[in-house]
């Protein structure tokens, strides 16, 4: 499998896409990883804060709509993030903050799926939303979100 990601990395495309001083190359993937970043993680943060109890007058129950733009936003996340990885995939794998980095988008993810099911279940009245279960997922979401940005960050100092 390292053979294969070498071959992809020392490619005519990667190089280009790592060295090219065109807009369309890197500095574009970035924009998209950056846009889909500050959507799915703020995003979540919101729903998360919400939970947490601020803007107690608004009501949860259409706070569900934006899990929709959170998984769409994942998507450019990873479709961006795949490409990145892909032009550079030994280095990224050898680099522990990129390790650090892509668990702790798992558990953040993780924690959206339980926080949607456990926040928002059909069956769940509104004053049990805010249990201290639902609270504990959404500090965790916190936590996770802002450590994998500040991997993220990390990624090209390793």
């Amino acid at each position: 499998m390292l053979g294969w990601l070498q071959s992809i990395e020392g490619s005519a495309w990667a190089t280009w896409l790592k060295e090219s001083p065109s807009i369309w190359g890197y500095p574009t993937l970035l924009f998209l990883h950056t846009v889909g970043l500050s959507l799915a993680a703020g995003v979540s943060a919101a729903i998360d804060l919400r939970l947490l109890g601020a803007g107690r007058r608004l009501p949860l129950a259409p706070f569900e709509s934006f899990f929709k733009v959170i998984w769409l936003a994942f998507a450019v996340n990873a479709a961006s993030g795949v490409v990145m990885f892909l032009s550079d995939a030994t280095a990224k794998l050898a680099n522990p903050a990129y390790l650090v980095k892509m668990a702790l988008v798992a558990a953040a993810a993780a924690l959206t799926v339980a926080i949607r099911r456990r926040a928002f279940a059909p069956s769940a009245a509104e004053a049990a939303r805010a249990d201290s279960g639902c609270r504990w997922l959404a500090v965790a979401s916190i936590v996770c979100w802002f450590a994998a940005i500040t991997a993220g960050r990390y990624i090209a100092y390793f």
